[in-house]
């Protein structure tokens, strides 16, 4: 009788605390005038960030949370505090954030879907966000082990975090994606706002110290026409908000005569993100230039290593490949089936393991011409990779507004 006694208490004991810990939540999350969920394949971080700036500017005291290129609190200011783990990241991180963050005078969150599991994410909306509004950036294949093979169970996965009885806001275009994510939106009893990336007009892209994108742009748009907040203010909000670590931006420097133009697109890891990004920093070249694609491989990322290999190949339409880091003859290999030619392929990376002088020798200085366009694809950490990143940091760099410079 004692041990069933002592039994029933060590299971009520936490089940108390529980209910008292998940009550509190709930009061201090529903008390917000504004909740707002973020969730998609690519751009998720850079629209939290959006929709928090306008927020600011609107008067609001918001508290938003990314979890993109560096995990970061983004407090009322726009200011950014790293998270900092003990352990593996897990959704009750969430918790924790808007425990933390979330006092008496904040009116309003943004914060971004840390999880890919489905069920997790159903749990961050239900029980923990509850959002007003949910945002769709974009369905794109990806985490397909967990969310689905194909791009409409991708985005019934992703639709988990659409709210109840709210809404729900996307810039995806896909048209046979778009009756998947109304049906879904439906079963909500939310309504949809699909917006309209061309009515971003360039005087609103020229705002941007950085490459933005329209379909961004317009969803924070949209969010802020719900919310009565003009175009005038929803604008100078995003436009004051302080990018993602990871964002894009163009870089020009000289080595040794020879005129560089360097874009850091590690960060973009998905077929169509990669041929839209390259649309708009191709636009830069000029008629002698070299354009130089570089296919940065980490070891623990075998398969897309192989996915890059058929999309440059395939989809991109680069002067030379270069690569960094490892699985450099699998590599190799997979681009010559595709039938690119061996010509244009220059292997810089683990195999060889040359030193930066002599990366940047063959790289750039032997290419024979006055400027050279070099992208960066697939990954951010090898050491290659690095030492690039580090010479362009510290080379005597001048950042083009890409919308600028192409007229556009």
């Amino acid at each position: 009788m004692v041990e069933l006694l002592v039994a029933l208490i060590a299971l009520t004991v936490p089940l108390i605390r529980w209910t008292i810990k998940t009550r509190a939540h709930r009061q201090r999350v529903d008390a917000l005038d504004v909740r707002i969920h973020v969730n998609g394949i690519r751009g998720k971080s850079s629209v939290s960030r959006l929709m928090a700036g306008i927020l600011r500017e609107a008067g609001h005291t918001p508290i938003a949370k990314t979890t993109g290129s560096a995990a970061v609190v983004i407090d009322r200011h726009g200011v950014d505090h790293p998270i900092v783990r003990t352990g593996p990241a897990t959704i009750l991180e969430q918790l924790e954030i808007i425990k933390e963050w979330v006092v008496d005078d904040v009116d309003a969150l943004v914060i971004e879907c840390m999880a890919i599991n489905p069920d997790y994410q159903r749990v961050c909306e239900r029980q923990i966000v509850r959002s007003h509004i949910g945002c769709l950036t974009n369905v794109r294949e990806d985490h397909q082990d967990v969310m689905g093979e194909t791009l409409p169970e991708i985005a019934r996965s992703l639709l988990n975090t659409c709210p109840k009885d709210g809404l729900m806001v996307t810039s995806e275009q896909n048209p046979d994606i778009l009756p998947v994510i109304e049906a879904e939106v439906e079963k909500r009893g939310s309504r949809l706002i699909v917006t309209d990336p061309s009515t971003v007009t360039l005087d609103d892209m020229r705002g941007f110290s950085y490459i933005e994108f329209e379909e961004n742009v317009s969803l924070g748009l949209a969010v802020a026409e719900h919310l009565g907040i003009s175009r005038d203010v929803a604008m100078r909000g995003m436009w004051s908000a302080e990018p993602d670590p990871g964002v894009l931006r163009i870089e020009n420097t000289e080595v040794k005569g020879v005129r560089v133009t360097w874009a850091n697109m590690f960060a973009v890891n998905d077929r169509e993100s990669t041929i839209a990004v390259l649309e708009r920093v191709n636009r830069l070249a000029e008629e002698d230039t070299v354009t130089i694609g570089i296919l940065n491989n980490r070891l623990d990322r075998q398969q897309r290593a192989l996915q890059f290999a058929d999309i440059a190949a395939r989809d991109l339409d680069f002067d030379l490949l270069v690569t960094f880091g490892a699985y450099e003859r699998v590599v190799t290999s997979r681009l010559l089936a595709n039938g690119w030619p061996e010509s244009k392929i220059l292997n810089l990376g683990d195999e060889r393991d040359p030193t930066w002088n002599e990366i940047v020798k063959e790289m750039i200085l032997d290419r024979g011409s006055p400027h050279v366009l070099i992208a960066g694809l697939v990954n951010i950490h090898t050491r290659q990779a690095e030492e690039l990143m580090e010479f362009f940091e510290h080379a005597e760099t001048s950042e083009l507004l890409l919308h600028e410079s192409s007229g556009s």
